[in-house]
């Protein structure tokens, strides 16, 4: 069926804000191509009954993403350079400041970018767009800097710094999802701040790719692995009716080791585990030491399969622990969005499962170009009671029974 666009002469709730651009800062171009082609679905009306994401390019141009690059002097010096005209435009930067797979030659070497360079980068191209679009838009799924949100003796908050700048060049509405502490939106509280949980998605992701959990109270349950991460799990165990303990991390806290307290031992803190499927939630896995550690720690109790949730997967001592932890049956399965950049042996290896967040996205940045309400996006309880049935109900038609 042919729909037509909405009549904007009479409607003034589907008028475009303006033009919609979106700019793919280097390391999510894979995203980013992504988003536009979900886009320019929706704009040729092929697979939505009405008008709500119905938006529109530029004129003469065919795709809603924008070019735009950083080149480097050599001395890793760089500017800002957008290739195309967006005065006018609705302009939505996508930026990975953990994409460290780009590079740039400095003094003849090869430097992979750091999350600084990734957002001086950003500020570049913010100041190339020299205030010629109606409205710019921020899209950084992880917050720069957000471990270092708040004060604990002298030291800097680099998160609030870099909100207040961002600000402070016009940009009207900074949208990131499982921030470290969502209240660092209270370093711009007149601003547009939006923290988004890939809730439903995550376990969209985990119930495609497994296909016998059995979410109920006697089978499956929710650890949290420290009282930081204990919102997220109480959600999901709360949406999903099932039983919640947390781990609390004993640190030594007369020592530092990388900038950090070594963590002494796990304690827990719940119901029994044994014998029931454990699902962990956390915002990130870094270096994934304390996932483990927690996984070792619930399998001696007992557990069954032990599955890592996390929204940003940085694996930043390489993914061998993580191997050998499968290997040795500590953990089942890992779960990350593609929010950032995800090392090629992750991609391959047998206990990873993306969760993919680029339509997510998409209608995020439709909704917010028709400067609609975001609210049913944030909120998926709905989705997932509606996942969950199906779900069940896949599992009684493909004959799945448990004893």
């Amino acid at each position: 069926m042919t729909h037509k666009p909405a009549d904007w002469s009479t409607d003034i709730n589907s008028i475009p804000f303006g033009p919609l651009g979106v700019i793919a800062m280097p390391g999510c171009e894979e995203i980013g191509q992504r988003v536009n082609s979900w886009l320019q679905k929706w704009h040729e009306l092929q697979e939505i009954q009405d008008e709500d994401f119905y938006t529109t390019t530029g004129r003469d141009r065919s795709s809603f993403l924008v070019k735009a690059y950083c080149p480097r002097f050599g001395t890793g010096e760089a500017k800002g350079v957008i290739k195309e005209s967006v005065r006018g435009y609705d302009i939505y930067i996508i930026v990975d400041v953990c994409a460290y797979n780009v590079t740039y030659k400095m003094y003849g070497q090869i430097v992979p970018m750091s999350p600084d360079d990734h957002f001086q980068d950003l500020k570049r191209i913010i100041a190339a767009i020299a205030g010629k679009a109606k409205r710019i838009n921020v899209i950084m799924p992880f917050l720069y800097e957000s471990r270092q949100h708040r004060r604990s003796s002298r030291e800097s908050l680099d998160c609030a710094l870099a909100l207040h700048e961002l600000v402070n060049m016009g940009v009207s509405n900074i949208l990131t999802f499982d921030a470290h502490d969502p209240r660092v939106a209270n370093a711009i509280p007149l601003s547009g701040f939006e923290n988004i949980m890939p809730t439903y998605q995550m376990l969209k992701a985990l119930c495609k790719n497994v296909k016998d959990l059995r979410f109920d109270k006697t089978n499956t349950m929710f650890v949290s692995p420290d009282e930081g991460a204990m919102q997220r799990n109480i959600y999901y165990a709360s949406v999903l009716s099932l039983d919640l303990g947390m781990s609390y991390k004993r640190r030594d806290y007369t020592t530092v080791v990388n900038g950090r307290n070594p963590i002494v031992a796990h304690e827990y803190l719940g119901a029994s585990v044994e014998g029931k499927d454990i699902l962990v939630v956390d915002d990130m896995i870094s270096s994934g030491e304390s996932m483990i550690e927690l996984a070792k720690e619930l399998k001696s109790r007992g557990a069954n399969r032990i599955f890592a949730l996390s929204t940003f997967g940085m694996f930043t001592n390489g993914i061998e622990a993580f191997n050998q932890a499968y290997r040795d049956g500590i953990i089942y399965r890992v779960v990350t969005t593609n929010a950032t950049y995800r090392r090629p042996e992750l991609m391959d290896a047998e206990w990873y499962i993306e969760a993919d967040i680029s339509k997510y996205i998409s209608y995020l940045i439709a909704t917010l170009n028709h400067d609609r309400s975001l609210s049913d996006l944030l909120q998926p309880l709905k989705r997932i009671q509606r996942l969950v049935t199906n779900y069940k109900e896949e599992q009684t038609k493909n004959g799945i029974r448990f004893v």
